[in-house]
């Protein structure tokens, strides 16, 4: 069974960072794309940012490029989000998931089977 359990969420101002951690338990997390995404209230989930399995490609965001990072360990089983320069429409909910395969190039919610709960992040000051 996968499970992925995302933290890392809160409270941050306008400009500030964050950094969200996805701990993933499956044999196999090395083979597999992870993304996170984000939605909030009213809105569609969307694609934030990807990271492929093998030489750690991402892809991201037009609206977070340049200011997310995604990052993996898989010695860890762990994914992050490092989040800067944060904007008051970056607040939502943030969900890891698993991708169906390794690519990097997955931004839809439709290539991804597991999923994690969610963190909450609000940038207000």
């Amino acid at each position: 069974q996968v499970q992925l359990v995302e933290s890392g969420g809160g409270l941050a101002q306008p400009g500030g960072s964050l950094r969200l951690s996805c701990s993933i338990s499956a044999l196999t997390t090395e083979y597999y794309a992870i993304g996170w995404f984000r939605q909030a209230p009213g809105k569609e989930r969307e694609a934030v940012a990807c990271i492929g399995s093998s030489d750690g490609d991402t892809n991201y965001a037009d609206s977070v490029k340049d200011r997310f990072i995604i990052s993996r360990d898989n010695t860890k089983k762990m994914v992050y989000l490092q989040m800067n320069s944060l904007k008051p429409e970056d607040t939502a909910t943030y969900y890891c998931a698993r991708g169906y395969t390794g690519s990097y190039r997955l931004m839809l919610r439709h290539e991804y089977d597991y999923w994690g709960r969610g963190t909450q992040v609000t940038v207000s000051s």
